[in-house]
């Protein structure tokens, strides 16, 4: 019998660059459903990231830092390959709009025919559905003060 077999485990894929107040609402609303959140930072060469992946796992691992049912990873890969790595049995993701669910659906349905892996879906809470990592990362190459989209205690590396 492994450790994680009671745990209820779910993985937050995201590239998180940078992490926002939405993400932070997603995770914080999920613990009070699950055990321990995996908050996955993929990897996606194809993509130029303004963080890099170091730095986002620095900044949440520091951000999470007092909440031991929080860990941090990065991957590159296959999401449902690093859900099974970690013990996770559920896939979180958060939903801005109704583009949002179609895309979302779309690839729910895809890992639970290869890995088996259920997805749940949280609904961003209106007052950060506005807020996007694309929005965020205009405004700081704009020299702008964003501190509003971010979590209180969430720490940017200076560009």
């Amino acid at each position: 019998m492994t450790q994680n077999c009671c745990k209820r485990i779910a993985i937050f894929p995201g590239t998180f660059d940078p992490f926002t107040r939405g993400h932070y609402s997603i995770v914080n609303r999920a613990l009070d459903i699950f055990d321990e959140v995996v908050i996955a930072i993929g990897v996606n060469v194809q993509k130029r990231p303004m963080f890099s992946e170091e730095e986002r796992v620095t900044m949440l691992g520091q951000l999470y830092a007092g909440e031991p049912r929080v860990r941090v990873v990065s991957y590159r890969g296959l999401t449902v390959d690093v859900a099974r790595e970690c013990g996770a049995q559920f896939m979180l993701r958060g939903v801005r709009s109704v583009i949002d669910f179609e895309y979302e659906k779309s690839i729910a349905d895809v890992n639970r025919e290869i890995s088996g892996l259920e997805t749940i879906m949280l609904f961003t809470e209106p007052m950060y559905a506005h807020i996007s990592s694309s929005v965020v990362r205009e405004l700081l190459s704009y020299g702008h003060d964003v501190a509003h989209f971010l979590p209180e205690g969430l720490q940017l590396p200076h560009k």
